[in-house]
C-alpha cells in the first residue's frame, strides 16, 4: 500500500476557536455595516480572510523570537537577514521594511511620478492604491485567459506581451518607470507566471530600456508552480528557478508575511547601489534607520528563517497540495472556483453563483457575507468592491472577475478544517437563487474604500 501524503510537521501550540450561533453572527455582521473587516477575531471559526502574517512559525523561527538583537544600528538579526536574502534570491543590496506596503510606498517614493503609467499583471490592491495615491495610473496586461475561471490554463498569472508592447507604445519609454510582475497574481486567483514569460517580458522592457520590477511575496509558490507545470523545468530544483526568475529583474519587493512565512515584515532588494541610496532616504524619513527598516529585530531573525523554510520542497508540496484539497471538495460540491487552482487561495466565482445580483450590488461581498452567517468562515471579497473608484470619473470600475477568495493561513488549518470550508460553502449554495439583492454602500474612502466601507442591504 503506498503511503498517504501527511503534512512535513507537527503541532506543538494550540489556539482555542469560539463557536458562536448562526443567529448571533448574523446580528454582529449588520452591527459592523457588513464590513467582514471590522469582525472582531473571536467571532470567527476558520478565518481565510487573508494568508498574509496570519501562519504560524516554527521552533526555529521561534528561537529567533528570543535570539533578536535589538540595537537600533546594525543589529546581528538584520545581517542574518541580509545573508538570507542574498543567498537565497541573490540581490547585494536590501532594505528592510515593517511590510509589503511599506516597501511599495518606499519604492515608489523614489520611482512614480505624477502622470506616470506602470503596466503589469493585475496589480495588487495596495500596489495599485499606492501609484493611483501619486496621481499615476496601474495598465493591466494580464492574459486574456485569466479571466475566464473555468479555463485550465497552467499560468494565468502571465503578461499579454502584445498589450504590453501597445502600453509601451502609447505612453513611451518616459511615462513608464518600471514594468511590474507580480508573482503569484493574486488578483486573477493565485495564479503563476512562467518563467518563460518573465524572461520574455523582461527581454521586450529591455529592448525599451524600462526596467521590470517584481512584487516577490508568493515567489516560492510561484518558483513550485513553474517546476510542476513547466517542463523545461521540471527536474530543477526550487532555488535554481528562483535564482532564474530573478535573473533579469531589477528590483523585487516583498511582503514577508506570506511566503517569508511570519507575522510582519518585508524588505526591497536589488542590485543598484545608486537607487538603494535614494531608497534609503525615504526608508529613514518613513520607516527608520537603514538596517531595521521598521521591523524589530527579533522579526528580522524569524524572517531569516522564515525564508529557508519558505523554499523547501516538501513544505510547498504540502502547501500547494491543501489548497488543491479544498478546491477539489468545492467542485465536488459544484460550487465553480478559479481553475487551476492556484497557490494560496480559493476563489469561487461570485458572478456563476449569484447571476441575478448586478456588480453594482457587490454579488462577491454578498456571498462572503453569507459564508460568515451560515459558518463563520472568513473571506474576502476580490471584485468591484476592491476595485475601487475610477479617479477620473468617481464612478465604480466594473471588476472582470466577482471572486471571494478563501486564502489558507501557512501550517494552521487541518483537513478537517478543509471539509468545514467546504460543507458551509455548500450550504451557502443551496440557497443561493434564495438572495435577491445585494448591497450598496453608505459610507466609503475616496482609495482603498474595500478596507473601512460601510454598506446596507438593498
Amino acid at each position: 500500500m503506498e503511503l498517504p501524503a501527511i503534512p512535513p510537521f507537527k503541532t506543538k501550540v494550540v489556539e482555542p476557536v469560539y463557536f458562536r450561533t448562526k443567529a448571533e453572527r448574523r446580528q454582529k455582521i449588520e452591527e459592523v455595516h457588513y464590513n467582514l473587516f471590522n469582525i472582531h477575531s473571536d467571532w470567527v471559526i476558520v478565518d481565510l480572510m487573508t494568508d498574509s502574517g496570519t501562519g504560524a512559525m516554527s521552533e526555529q523561527q521561534w528561537s529567533e523570537i528570543m535570539l533578536g538583537d535589538e540595537s537600533y544600528a546594525g543589529s546581528e538579526s538584520y545581517f542574518k537577514l541580509i545573508r538570507a536574502v542574498k543567498d537565497i534570491l541573490g540581490f547585494e543590496y536590501v532594505a528592510p521594511t515593517h511590510q509589503g506596503r511599506a516597501a511599495e510606498n518606499i519604492l515608489f517614493s523614489a520611482t512614480v511620478k505624477e502622470g506616470d503609467v506602470v503596466p503589469g499583471n493585475a496589480h495588487f490592491d495596495t500596489t495599485k492604491g499606492h501609484i493611483e495615491f501619486r496621481k499615476a495610473h496601474a495598465i493591466d496586461c494580464t492574459i486574456k485567459e485569466a479571466y475566464d475561471t473555468s479555463l485550465r490554463h497552467p499560468f494565468k498569472g502571465n503578461l499579454d506581451l502584445d498589450k504590453l508592447e501597445a502600453v509601451i507604445r502609447k505612453y513611451g519609454r518616459e511615462r513608464i518607470p518600471f514594468v511590474n510582475i507580480t508573482v503569484t497574481c493574486n488578483t486573477v486567483g493565485g495564479q503563476p507566471v512562467s518563467l518563460q514569460n518573465i524572461k520574455d517580458t523582461c527581454a521586450l522592457a529591455q529592448r525599451y530600456g524600462i526596467p521590470v520590477f517584481m512584487d516577490i511575496a508568493r515567489y516560492a509558490e510561484n518558483a513550485y508552480f513553474i517546476k510542476s507545470r513547466e517542463t523545461d523545468y521540471a527536474d530543477w530544483s526550487i532555488r535554481d528557478i528562483i535564482r532564474e526568475m530573478f535573473r533579469e529583474v531589477k528590483v523585487v519587493w516583498m511582503s514577508s508575511k506570506k511566503d517569508g512565512l511570519v507575522n510582519i515584515g518585508g524588505f526591497i532588494a536589488l542590485n543598484d547601489h545608486d537607487l538603494y541610496e535614494q531608497l534609503g532616504q525615504f526608508t529613514i524619513v518613513y520607516e527608520g534607520f537603514l538596517t531595521y527598516g521598521g521591523m524589530s529585530g527579533r522579526a528580522m531573525g524569524a524572517l531569516a528563517v522564515g525564508l529557508y523554510e519558505g523554499i523547501d520542497f516538501h513544505y510547498l508540496e504540502d502547501r500547494i497540495n491543501q489548497v488543491k484539497y479544498l478546491g477539489d471538495q468545492l467542485v465536488s460540491h459544484g460550487i465553480p472556483i478559479q481553475e487551476p487552482v492556484g497557490g494560496h487561495a480559493l476563489y469561487i466565482d461570485a458572478r456563476k453563483m449569484l447571476p441575478q445580483i448586478s456588480q453594482t450590488q457587490y454579488p462577491a461581498q454578498l456571498l462572503a457575507v453569507e459564508a460568515y452567517i451560515e459558518g463563520g468562515v472568513r473571506g474576502v471579497e476580490i471584485g468591484t468592491l476592491l476595485a475601487d473608484r475610477d479617479p477620473d470619473t468617481g464612478l465604480d470600475r466594473l471588476a472582470e472577475m466577482e471572486l471571494l477568495r478563501l486564502a489558507l493561513p501557512r501550517r494552521v488549518y487541518s483537513q478537517a478544517h478543509m471539509d468545514y470550508v467546504a460543507a458551509t460553502m455548500a450550504n451557502v449554495a443551496e440557497r443561493c437563487n434564495e438572495l435577491k439583492a445585494g448591497f450598496k454602500i453608505t459610507r466609503q474612502a475616496k482609495i482603498l474604500r474595500h478596507f473601512t466601507v460601510e454598506l446596507e442591504r438593498v
